[in-house]
């Protein structure tokens, strides 16, 4: 374990990233009162930033998580047939 104070963190924050990344935990101090912790991600984290973001916007609200998880896509089916968009383009076009 090791303790750093912030300005040095500031200057040398890739270097202590990759000592985290090796499993060793930095304390952040300012003043000599530690105030962060800086380590490796926790058994269970998202190893992906878009699995973070996604569990933030569940935690926000702004999101439900889906009440069954599938591994298969669901069937996709077209909203209309080509042949009805481009009878409504043709209308479209004749309008102006």
């Amino acid at each position: 374990m090791r303790a750093v104070g912030i300005k040095t963190l500031k200057n040398r924050l890739s270097e202590y990233i990759r000592v985290a990344a090796t499993g060793e935990t930095i304390l952040v101090t300012d003043h000599d009162h530690v105030v962060a912790e800086l380590g490796p991600p926790q058994a269970g984290r998202a190893n992906d930033v878009t699995d973070a973001l996604l569990s933030e916007v569940i935690r926000q609200g702004w999101l439900r998580p889906p009440l069954i998880v599938s591994q298969a896509r669901p069937k996709r089916a077209p909203v209309a047939t080509l042949k009805a968009l481009l009878a409504e383009l043709a209308a479209d076009r004749g309008e102006r």
